[in-house]
């Protein structure tokens, strides 16, 4: 006889919510210093969508 299947573990979490408040703020600094190069608006979306995540 077979073993019945078991559902999935559910992953556990990578990152805290302080983890996002310090990326937020390491991203922040760093978009400070490269506002005038073509990426900045990459990491202007990014600082935008890690603090909907931290204030979640």
């Amino acid at each position: 006889m077979s073993e019945p299947q078991k559902e999935p573990q559910r992953s556990r979490a990578v990152f805290s919510t302080e983890d996002f408040r310090l990326i937020r703020e390491a991203v922040g600094s760093h978009l400070q210093k490269i506002r005038d190069e073509p990426d900045s608006i990459k990491f202007s979306h990014l600082y935008h969508r890690l603090g909907r995540i931290a204030d979640a």
